[in-house]
């Protein structure tokens, strides 16, 4: 065998594996930046926003290997290496050395809800295309936004 075929048209394939693609770099880049923080946080609310970036990191994690393999399963081949991740992300990123908690709180509500929008609009792109990749998507951006949510609490 040298590759997998889809049972999706080549233009529907193209849409859902670049959304893939892109969601793909989003994730791996949040678990990334997720745990910089993590290693890096300080001040009075240290120990619930350690754990709290512990299960955005496993979260993203988790959520990255569902969307690579979705890619996959489509006949794509998912491309989550350091190099690309570097030069394709839109998640900002955090600082090197301490960072203070109420910082933390303020990037990872920004850095949520700028994923969140994109992940949104691969919902509509794929909704035509590939409802099931829709609904990995619809899946994640719910689980995105609890996150959002409880960070944004405690601005």
């Amino acid at each position: 065998m040298t590759s997998i075929s889809s049972p999706l048209s080549p233009d529907n394939k193209k849409i859902a594996t670049d959304c893939l693609q892109g969601a793909l770099i989003d994730l791996i880049d949040l678990s990334l930046e997720g745990k910089q923080a993590h290693w890096n946080v300080i001040g009075r609310h240290f120990r619930p926003l350690h754990l709290q970036l512990d299960d955005i990191v496993d979260f993203a994690r988790e959520s990255s290997d569902l969307v690579a393999e979705r890619a996959v399963a489509l006949g794509a081949n998912p491309d989550g290496r350091p190099g690309t991740v570097a030069r394709d992300s839109h998640v900002t990123r955090v600082d090197s050395g301490y960072i203070e908690d109420g910082k933390v709180v303020a990037i990872f509500t920004d850095v949520l809800e700028s994923i969140i929008r994109r992940m949104r609009e691969r919902i509509d792109a794929t909704e035509t295309a590939d409802p099931v990749t829709q609904d990995l998507f619809i899946g994640i951006t719910r689980d995105l936004e609890k996150h959002h949510w409880m960070m944004q609490a405690q601005r």
